[in-house]
């Protein structure tokens, strides 16, 4: 079966990120494909390269970007929302220059985009997954 699954919270104050990550392992882990993984709402925080946890505890920005979902072009599958991320301070390389801003705080194993991929997503896969209110 081939999932995409939204997450809407973020990474520490909330369990759907963890809960959002347990799945997607577990799909993986069973032989089912997770297409894409598109981050909205409070859920952007999950892609921040910034996030550094103490060492006793799980670093969740790296669970995901260890599952290393990627398109056959080999690009991130795992997506920021573009209009959510910029609210939150979320930028990627593009975004910082093209607003003047110094540095990137975005992940590399994650990427930003449009809430076209989100519908995309839904479309292309046989189960839309969401985690967070």
């Amino acid at each position: 079966m081939k999932f995409a699954i939204q997450v809407n919270e973020g990474p520490y104050q909330h369990q759907a990120s963890d809960t959002a990550f347990q799945f997607a392992k577990a799909a993986i882990e069973n032989g089912h494909e997770i297409m894409r993984v598109f981050f909205y709402h409070d859920g952007v925080n999950n892609a921040s390269g910034f996030t550094l946890p103490p060492q006793d505890d799980r670093h969740v920005v790296n669970n995901w970007a260890s599952l290393n979902i990627k398109d056959a072009d080999g690009e991130p599958e795992l997506v920021v929302c573009v209009a959510a991320a910029l609210r939150r301070g979320m930028l990627d390389e593009s975004e910082a220059s093209k607003n003047s801003i110094e540095g990137n705080n975005l992940h590399p194993a994650f990427r930003i985009s449009g809430l076209g991929q989100l519908i995309e997503a839904g479309i292309q896969s046989d189960r839309l997954v969401v985690f967070g209110d």
